[in-house]
């Protein structure tokens, strides 16, 4: 029996259920928005490689898919603005919009960004 990569059996459990890239997407939002930024680059390169790939992600943002690829690597330090680009370029590939709710802390559990 051959053996399917972790890449390829992502890519293919999110072909099989389109919503799994959007809650992917929303968690990789959620950790840098919680300032889990190493956490937050992890989950948005594994979005990019379940969803669009990273060839796609280069074309969308103009930028060379490897220098991508190292921005979202666990050793990757993006600027704020590259990072912000390559997010809208996955929120726009992904069809979604995405919503941030500020609530102060003792207000109960804080939600954190949402897709619409």
């Amino acid at each position: 029996m051959p053996t399917t990569s972790y890449k390829a059996a992502m890519k293919a459990m999110v072909d099989e259920n389109p919503e799994l890239g959007a809650e992917m997407l929303e968690d990789a939002l959620n950790s840098l928005l919680s300032g889990e930024l190493d956490e937050g680059r992890l989950l948005l390169r594994q979005f990019v490689n379940a969803t669009m790939g990273f060839k796609e992600l280069a074309e969308r943002t103009g930028k060379v898919d490897k220098n991508l690829m190292r921005t979202l690597s666990a050793a990757g330090n993006p600027t704020a603005s590259n990072l912000f680009e390559i997010v809208q370029a996955c929120i726009q590939a992904e069809g979604v919009t995405v919503a941030a709710h500020v609530q102060r802390q003792g207000d109960g559990n804080l939600p954190q960004a949402g897709l619409r």
